[in-house]
């Protein structure tokens, strides 16, 4: 079955966006009621994206690209579950939580960049305000479970945002290769350890986490 690819909107400068009824042959007035971005920024071009996504897509914006992908599967999900459900047996500070569909404040290379990971640890009311973006000060573990069309995504340019973050733990979960990657250690835009583990295998959680996660159950 093929699987739905994400938009991306690579180095926007502000050029015009017109809607689905755009003509480009300038010979009727289909798109006399297309809104004009010319001159927008990328954040505010952003802003639209999230606005007027279907229902259950993800917008990010992640090193000056906007990112649209569409749902996961059921066994992207199953994983993400799993993850969850072994971080609450697991854990040793019972003050932690879980969170999912958490939109994240990250440094960007020029700009602030927003991220949605899959999986959030944090103390319990580190979110609990009003905002859609939050500041990711007291975070210590982003989760991200790889999908065909957003692997890249999280291999490389997650990591530059998550590391300049000071995240303790970045955790990747890639399907696709079939392993699973513990980032550690922070400093500058890069994580100074990645530890590698075969799908199937028992991973060790550095602290402050501390725990171990048993990936044959993914």
């Amino acid at each position: 079955m093929a699987t739905a690819e994400p938009i991306i909107m690579p180095g926007y400068q502000g050029e015009a966006i017109y809607g689905p009824y755009d003509d480009p042959d300038g010979d009727s007035d289909a798109d006399s009621g297309a809104p004009d971005h010319t001159g927008a920024s990328v954040e505010q071009v952003f802003q639209l994206f999230s606005a007027t996504a279907p229902r259950g897509w993800r917008v990010e914006l992640i090193e000056g690209e906007i990112c649209v992908t569409p749902p996961a599967n059921g066994e992207h999900e199953e994983i993400v579950s799993e993850l969850t459900e072994q971080v609450i047996d697991r854990r040793q500070d019972r003050s932690l939580r879980n969170y999912t569909g958490i939109g994240l404040n990250v440094p960007g290379a020029s700009m602030t960049g927003h991220v949605v990971p899959d999986l959030v640890i944090a103390p319990k009311g580190t979110f609990d305000d009003s905002d859609e973006w939050h500041d990711l000060s007291a975070v210590l573990l982003v989760a991200e479970v790889t999908s065909d069309s957003t692997a890249d995504r999280d291999r490389e340019k997650k990591i530059l945002g998550y590391a300049r973050a000071g995240i303790p733990v970045y955790l990747l979960i890639d399907r696709e290769e079939g392993e699973v990657t513990v980032h550690s250690e922070p400093s500058g835009d890069a994580f100074a350890k990645a530890a590698k583990y075969k799908l199937g295998l028992t991973v060790s959680l550095p602290g402050p986490l501390g725990f171990e996660l048993d990936t044959a159950e993914f």
